[in-house]
């Protein structure tokens, strides 16, 4: 069986996008004839997922265009517009080639009696466990425009946070960048001229001259051997990281790691409370919503933590009082989300405290930000300095001792 990517027309003039499963391409005209659409394109798949295959990272789904999906068809659905005719439109406005598929793909699910939370699960790598719990709660209730939109906003608040991260971080690591472009490019072209200069004198040179000197021979001549340290460490630092006890160890070093570790917490914090107050207002029982977010956190300490509230919760405790017991939880989280808990407001005290932990991670990047800038002038400084000293002095001493 062969899938068949296909543009068409139907009755009325207007234009059809989808997929269609048959065993060869006049079988699956076939269908679509059946179907009373006139067929102007028909691709087998296969092609195209050939290409998908060979370059995964081009097939990625944005994080902002799937806010955008859940936006807009939050919007169709309140409209009334059936659920099959707002996924086709999409399919039409939508840019992203991969995307546009598996919308199209989800259309044809639905079309042919799917639920579309089922037909979600199907991409996990596009819609997480989160997303496709929110929506099936959606179907549950009746007001799956109102969980879309739910949805939506939580996504554009996280891509905004996400990109603000990033942003702020541009600056600092191009400059960073650039600094060591530029040594690099110094230590293999331009202090080989100056040390002939200096070795043709004949004189003693400092230490200092002769370790530079070392370092830019070893750039100019050696400089395979330092590729290969380089990617063998990258290497083993991928198949640690896969491995259990290197994941573990990973997390544990972002939380506990200088200036970074506080960054790293107000995100995970801001993930569990935002995720948590959204499943939770969304009528998801506790214990389940806390599954769901221990695979949204993205730490697996803050995960094993979330799983280990699951077991207190049915031994009869309170949320509050398990992460009271646990060191690196801020006092103000616990105290709040008992107060929560107390009042039978643990949604709204939740989504209070995301919004603090969002505007606190701002602030922290902005102040790290404003830290790097005079460190990048300093260690240029001292790049400058050390130039100076062990190129430029012995220089000037040696012309002047001619």
């Amino acid at each position: 069986m062969s899938t068949f990517e296909y543009t068409a027309k139907d009755k009325m003039g207007h234009d059809a996008v989808g997929i269609v499963e048959a065993a060869s391409e006049s079988l699956a005209q076939d269908i679509l004839r059946e179907k009373a659409l006139f067929v102007i394109s028909l691709t087998e798949r296969r092609k195209r997922a050939l290409f998908q295959t060979s370059l995964p990272f081009l097939n990625q789904i944005p994080r902002r265009d799937v806010a955008i999906f859940s936006r807009q068809l939050a919007v169709m659905i309140s409209a009334t517009v059936p659920i099959v005719q707002a996924l086709r439109i999409l399919v039409k406005q939508t840019e992203n080639v991969p995307f546009k598929i598996i919308i199209s793909e989800i259309c044809d699910e639905i079309d042919g009696g799917a639920k579309l939370s089922a037909t979600l699960a199907r991409y996990p790598k596009v819609f997480s466990d989160f997303f496709i719990h929110m929506v099936r709660s959606g179907e549950t209730t009746g007001k799956l425009d109102e969980t879309l939109n739910y949805l939506a906003d939580q996504q554009e608040k996280d891509y905004d946070l996400i990109s603000k991260i990033k942003g702020a971080m541009i600056y600092p690591a191009f400059i960073l960048g650039a600094l060591v472009v530029v040594g690099i490019m110094m230590m293999i072209f331009v202090i080989p001229q100056l040390t002939d200069v200096l070795t043709a004198g004949g004189a003693q040179l400092p230490l200092m001259t002769r370790l530079l000197m070392g370092a830019s021979d070893f750039l100019v001549k050696k400089w395979w051997l330092l590729l290969i340290v380089i990617i063998g460490a990258v290497a083993g630092y991928q198949a640690y990281g896969r491995t259990e006890n290197g994941k573990n160890m990973i997390d544990r070093i972002k939380l506990k790691a200088p200036i970074f570790g506080s960054i790293f917490q107000r995100i995970y914090l801001v993930r569990f409370s935002r995720s948590l107050a959204t499943l939770v207002a969304s009528g998801i029982p506790i214990t389940r919503s806390l599954e769901i977010v221990a695979d949204v956190i993205g730490n697996r300490l803050y995960r094993k933590l979330t799983l280990d509230t699951i077991t207190a919760i049915e031994g009869g405790k309170s949320i509050s009082t398990v992460f009271s017991q646990t060191r690196g939880i801020p006092p103000m989280l616990t105290q709040m989300m008992n107060v929560g808990e107390t009042t039978g407001k643990l949604d709204y005290i939740l989504e209070k405290l995301a919004n603090f932990y969002s505007r606190e991670l701002e602030n922290s990047v902005s102040n790290l930000v404003s830290l790097i800038e005079p460190l990048i002038l300093v260690v240029m400084g001292v790049a400058v300095a050390l130039l100076v000293v062990a190129i430029l002095m012995p220089m000037y001493n040696l012309s002047s001792a001619m």
